[in-house]
C-alpha cells in the first residue's frame, strides 16, 4: 500500500488528456447511450472495490468525529458555507452510521481558536447526535485548528474501550495549517500503540501531514473535489473497517432489557417496574423529568433507560435488543461476492428484480450456492443493503446448507 500512494501521481503530474473525447454521439445524435455506459462503468467500479473477497468486519465500533470549526470554515467554496455543508452530510453520515453499525458508539469534536471542544460524549444515542449537530449552526467560525489537540482529546476517549473493538477517529479539515503545542509525531505513535486509525477527509489541498497521519494509523486520506464528492467520502466511512489480523475472538457480556409493560396489561406483579423514575441518560440534562412506566430497566441492576442501545451507567452493561445484535451479524459471516460472467442466452431476466437483461449488458453476476443470475443493480444492493442472495434465502436446501 505503501509503494503505491509513493508511486501515485498527481493529477497536475500526469500526462495531457482529452477527456472530453470519452463523450460521443450515437446513431441518433443523442448522448444517452453514452451517459448510461459511463453510469454503468461507475457501478462496476463499485462491485470492483466491494468485490475483495468476505472480510470479517467489526462488530462494536467507536468513532470519534473531528469537525474544524476554524475561520476557514465560513468559506463559500461548498454552499451555503464549508461549516454548514458539512453539518448537514453530518446529519446523514450519523444516520446511516447507526443504521448499519447499530451497537457501536459514536462522538463528536470542534476545533478552533487553537483547542479543542467536546459536543457529545461516546454514545449509541444518534437523536442526541443530531441535535447536536444542529444546534452547531449557529457557532461561529474563527481562528485556527489544532489537529494535535484534537487527537488528544479523542484518543484519550478511546484508548480505554475494550480491545473487542474497534477505535476510529474521522477528521474533517478545512484548513491549511495547524496551531499544535507540541510534537504530533509522538501523538502520531501513541495513536498508533493504542492501534486507533486515523481518517481524514480535506476541505481545500492536500495537506501533508494529514497524509502521514492518515498513512502511519491505518486510516485513509481524500481530499474532495465537490460537494457531490465529499458526501461520498463521508458515507464511505460507514462501512465498517476490516478485522486486525491479531484481533482474537472474545466473548462480550450483554444485557437484553425488555420493555416495561403498562400497568393496565396485567402481565407484571411488581409494582416497583411501574414505579416512576429518573431516565440515566438525561438525568445530567437540565430538562430531565420522571418517566412514566415506558422505559427499559437494566436486568442487572434495574436501573432505567429510555432508548437502547446505551452503556449501563450503573454497572457497564452493554443494553442492546435482538434486531440491533441482528443487524449487526452480518459484519462477522459477510456474504461472498457474486462472480461475474459473461451474459448468456438462456438467462432473460434477473433473478432478484425480474428486470430483462439489456443488449448494453454485457456481463452478469452469479452467486456461488445458489447459481442465481442476478443484474449489476442487484449485485450492488444484496452487497451493500440486503447482506443475504435472495435466491439461497428462498431455496431451502441452500438455507439449511447456509445455516450449518
Amino acid at each position: 500500500m505503501a509503494d503505491e500512494d509513493e508511486t501515485k501521481e498527481y493529477r497536475w503530474e500526469s500526462g495531457y488528456e482529452k477527456t472530453w473525447e470519452a463523450i460521443k454521439e450515437d446513431d441518433d445524435g443523442l448522448l444517452e447511450s453514452n451517459v448510461a455506459d459511463l453510469v454503468a462503468r461507475a457501478k462496476r467500479k463499485r462491485a470492483a472495490l466491494k468485490a475483495t473477497g468476505a472480510i470479517q468486519l467489526g462488530m462494536m465500533r467507536h468513532l470519534f468525529v473531528v469537525v474544524d470549526a476554524s475561520a476557514c470554515m465560513f468559506l463559500q467554496d461548498l454552499k451555503p458555507t464549508r461549516f454548514l455543508c458539512v453539518l448537514k452530510l453530518l446529519e446523514v453520515f450519523v444516520h446511516e452510521f447507526f443504521d448499519l453499525n447499530p451497537i457501536s458508539q459514536l462522538g463528536i469534536l470542534t476545533t478552533k481558536m487553537k483547542r479543542s471542544e467536546q459536543i457529545t460524549v461516546l454514545a449509541g444515542n444518534q437523536k442526541k447526535h443530531i441535535e447536536a449537530l444542529q444546534q452547531l449552526k449557529d457557532l461561529s467560525c474563527e481562528g485556527e485548528p489544532s489537529l494535535q489537540n484534537s487527537l488528544e482529546r479523542a484518543m484519550n476517549g478511546l484508548k480505554n474501550m475494550p480491545a473487542h473493538s474497534s477505535r476510529e477517529i474521522l477528521v474533517l479539515f478545512g484548513s491549511l495549517t495547524t496551531c499544535d503545542p507540541g510534537d504530533i509525531q509522538k501523538t502520531i505513535k501513541a495513536l498508533k500503540d493504542n492501534n486507533i486509525r486515523v481518517s481524514i477527509i480535506g476541505l481545500a489541498a492536500e495537506v501533508r501531514i494529514c497524509r502521514e497521519i492518515a498513512k502511519k494509523t491505518g486510516g485513509t486520506y481524500n481530499v474532495l473535489i465537490d460537494d457531490h464528492h465529499l458526501k461520498e467520502l463521508i458515507l464511505s466511512q460507514v462501512q465498517p473497517p476490516a478485522v486486525a489480523g491479531s484481533l482474537e475472538a472474545s466473548l462480550v457480556k450483554m444485557g437484553f432489557p425488555g420493555g416495561t409493560p403498562s400497568v393496565n396489561d396485567g402481565t407484571s406483579d411488581s409494582s416497583a417496574d411501574h414505579a416512576p423514575a429518573y431516565c440515566l441518560c438525561h438525568i445530567d440534562s437540565e430538562t430531565s423529568s420522571l418517566m412514566g412506566p415506558n422505559g427499559y430497566n437494566c436486568p442487572q441492576c434495574g436501573s432505567r433507560y429510555c432508548e437502547l442501545p446505551v452503556e449501563c451507567k450503573q454497572c457497564g452493561l452493554t443494553l442492546v435488543s435482538a434486531p440491533h445484535l441482528a443487524r449487526s451479524y452480518h459484519h462477522l459471516f459477510p456474504i461472498k461476492p457474486f462472480m461475474e460472467r459473461a451474459q448468456v442466452p438462456d438467462t432473460t431476466h434477473c433473478f432478484a428484480c425480474a428486470k430483462l437483461f439489456l443488449e448494453a449488458e454485457t456481463n452478469v453476476y452469479e452467486c456461488e450456492n445458489c447459481h442465481q443470475i442476478v443484474c449489476l443493480d442487484c449485485d450492488l444492493f444484496i452487497r451493500e443493503t440486503l447482506h443475504t442472495c435472495p435466491g439461497c434465502a428462498s431455496d431451502p436446501v441452500t438455507a439449511q446448507m447456509k445455516t450449518n
